[in-house]
């Protein structure tokens, strides 16, 4: 029987996933470092997708007005709700929603495994995330420019007064599209590889396709849902006995409550932040912990 993971672990690893998870810095990069870091049980990176759980439960309460809102008008007789042709429409939302989690789903099935394999060696997994965490910074200055003083206009609004194109709020003339919504999923697929943040993917996809910072990161936060959702049960249902063997139900109830306590408040910071300021501070950061990690490789293989 493989060892356990502590309590204390476990809530160190909480805190981690509900931080990181909605940042644009890689959850899963910082959760294999730190369980290097902290001697945690080799658990494959199973238990920490499972205790994500506590971070998609944030999400569902910070958004539950909306989201109970836009569940709601499919069932209230509003034939303008069903058009799924409509943008703006609770249908054309739940479709947006489904096309862009659709991608990442199917590429997810097909090389999972694959890339589990492939990265099986931990410091050849040290040196991927070092390189797409520092890649990704690159990416992120790139795409994250200076915004018009229109945009900056749009962007001070307070995270309640933010126009949300999956919502189909109008913003520039335009709501988010059903193909500008497929073209954030498929930007999600980088995702799958370990470094490579779910969030600044989905982000930055957005960004690529037109939508402010606010609009992004606020569908960012919806598609997590779905895609985290979809990954932790796809795990439980795969790795349940290792997951339970490793983790045991107290570590599992300590990570998932810290993970959901530090998710929802990491949720409202970044839409307070983002509100104003760009990511440029993420991408910095991103660069230098992307050397410091290739040095701490380098180190360790000598």
């Amino acid at each position: 029987m493989p060892e356990q993971i502590t309590l204390l672990q476990s809530f160190i690893l909480g805190v981690v996933e509900g931080v990181t998870e909605f940042l644009p810095i890689s959850s899963t990069g910082h959760l294999l470092v730190c369980s290097q870091l902290i001697g945690a049980a080799n658990t494959s990176g199973t238990f920490e997708i499972v205790i994500q759980l506590g971070a998609i439960i944030a999400v569902v309460i910070y958004y539950w007005k909306r989201l109970w809102e836009k569940a709601s008008q499919l069932f209230s007789g509003n034939k303008n709700a069903l058009d799924w042709r409509q943008e703006g429409s609770a249908c054309h939302f739940w479709v947006s929603l489904f096309l862009a989690f659709l991608p990442a789903a199917v590429v997810g099935l097909l090389v999972h495994d694959w890339i589990d394999i492939l990265l099986g060696d931990g410091l050849l997994q040290a040196y991927v995330i070092a390189a797409t965490l520092f890649i990704g910074g690159i990416i992120l200055l790139v795409v994250d420019r200076e915004p018009s003083d229109k945009d900056k206009q749009a962007e001070t609004k307070t995270s309640d007064e933010i126009a949300n194109v999956a919502d189909g709020i109008k913003t520039e003339d335009k709501a988010l599209t059903y193909k500008q919504a497929l073209w954030i999923g498929v930007a999600q697929c980088f995702s799958l590889i370990p470094g490579v943040s779910r969030s600044g993917s989905t982000i930055v996809g957005g960004l690529l396709v037109g939508l402010n910072r606010s609009q992004a990161t606020d569908f960012s936060f919806f598609l997590s849902i779905p895609t985290l959702g979809a990954a932790t049960i796809y795990t439980l249902v795969r790795n349940y006995q290792k997951v339970v063997e490793v983790g045991g139900l107290g570590a599992l109830s300590v990570g998932t409550i810290v993970s959901f306590i530090t998710a929802f408040l990491a949720i409202g910071w970044l839409l307070r932040y983002v509100s104003s300021n760009n990511f440029k501070g993420f991408a910095y950061y991103r660069m230098v912990a992307g050397i410091v990690i290739a040095l701490w490789a380098l180190l360790y293989a000598a």
